[in-house]
């Protein structure tokens, strides 16, 4: 949606190896980041030191925007989970291409309305105290874009730091689930049914 409005100008790019941080919270921001190749991952940390992922972000999408618009300082942390080329655009840049280019505007709103969803759906799963219920509205929306029968490409690590729930907890829960039928397990895999 955005490449093309991108490509036809000059941008800064900027070169992240695996584990650099891009931002940390509490910086002030600065840029919006549209990743044009790599991985990043977006997470806050608890007093007790446990991580929560809010989000991760793969090529042709982008992050940092709602920091950037409001000028308020960053609340997590961003770091690249892969050898990363990030396209960084300032608030004016960006604000340029919001009023420059209509379809980007359209997909910036459903960009921010998927994940004020997403939010909102995990806070309440943040309350619930049953972990089953927690993973299984988690597996329930990363599956939504994958074929049936298709492995969810996601680590129990990363289950746990989205679920805020510990490993061993996500590990335990997924073979009970699994012996239950409520969740197909292929080798180890997570499969849509």
């Amino acid at each position: 949606m955005y490449s093309k409005y991108l490509a036809d100008q000059q941008h800064r790019i900027v070169r992240y190896e695996k584990g650099d941080t891009i931002y940390s919270p509490g910086q002030n921001p600065r840029y919006v980041y549209f990743v044009k190749s790599g991985e990043v991952r977006m997470f806050t940390v608890n007093d007790d030191a446990k991580e929560f992922t809010q989000g991760v972000f793969k090529s042709k999408q982008y992050f940092g925007e709602p920091a950037l618009l409001l000028q308020r300082p960053y609340l997590a942390y961003t770091v690249a989970l892969k050898d990363s080329e990030l396209i960084l655009l300032d608030l004016t840049q960006f604000r340029k291409m919001i009023e420059d280019n209509k379809d980007f505007s359209l997909s910036l709103i459903l960009t921010l309305s998927e994940r004020l969803f997403y939010k909102s759906m995990m806070l309440e799963e943040l309350a619930n105290e049953q972990a089953d219920h927690r993973l299984r509205t988690l597996i329930d929306y990363l599956s939504k874009e994958i074929a049936t029968g298709e492995p969810l490409n996601i680590t129990r690590q990363a289950l746990a730091d989205r679920s805020g729930l510990r490993v061993e907890t996500v590990i335990r829960t997924l073979k009970k689930m699994a012996d239950e039928g409520s969740v197909k397990l292929i080798r180890g895999k997570i499969v849509k049914r």
